[in-house]
């Protein structure tokens, strides 16, 4: 399938190409025959990341990100996650006054943030530069509603994110031909 088929169908499941992104800008990551011989996967992957290229700070989707969660290497980590997530659930300004302590010498860290009026800290587990996934977990579910959940794509040590509905999961999974996209957190 043409890697602009893919983005098509894609689109059509409710992922698509940030506003300015090219397909050129996803050709300088990985050939077209990788994109077309891999089909939907290998584009998730690439919509979840920065586009490879100056200026850089640009994202390739607005809906995916390549979370890879060995990613805590010291404070401001869990900022990130946290602007990531809200970026992806379309809320940017859902979690504000957010900030974190992670001290990977000593193994404290906490996050903290405030959602509908409510100030929410939490302490993080610390295991090297592995992100907590129960405070993920947290930060998921204030950012999940209206029918929509994260779902994940395995990645390795990474995982692609977005926030689907289910609807829009089973359109994924269909367009991939097996079920790759599953909810992040379990029900």
């Amino acid at each position: 399938m043409t890697l602009e088929d893919q983005l098509a169908a894609l689109a059509g499941a409710g992922i698509g190409l940030a506003p300015g992104r090219t397909v050129e800008e996803l050709l300088h990551s990985f050939p077209r025959e990788a994109y077309e011989s891999e089909p939907f996967t290998l584009l998730l992957f690439v919509l979840g990341i920065e586009v490879e290229a100056e200026p850089w700070g640009r994202r390739f989707s607005e809906r995916v990100w390549n979370f890879d969660t060995e990613c805590v290497d010291g404070p401001g980590a869990y900022v990130e996650i946290t602007r990531q997530l809200c970026r992806i659930a379309g809320r940017p300004d859902a979690l504000t006054d957010v900030r974190d302590h992670v001290d990977l010498g000593t193994g404290q860290a906490w996050l903290e943030y405030t959602a509908g009026g409510r100030r929410r800290r939490w302490t993080v587990d610390v295991v090297d530069d592995w992100a907590d996934p129960m405070v993920v977990s947290y930060l998921m579910d204030e950012l999940e509603g209206d029918g929509r959940r994260f779902h994940g794509m395995d990645n390795g040590q990474a995982t692609v994110l977005m926030l689907l509905t289910e609807d829009e999961a089973r359109r994924l999974n269909g367009l991939i031909g097996e079920e790759l996209i599953v909810p992040a957190v379990p029900a």
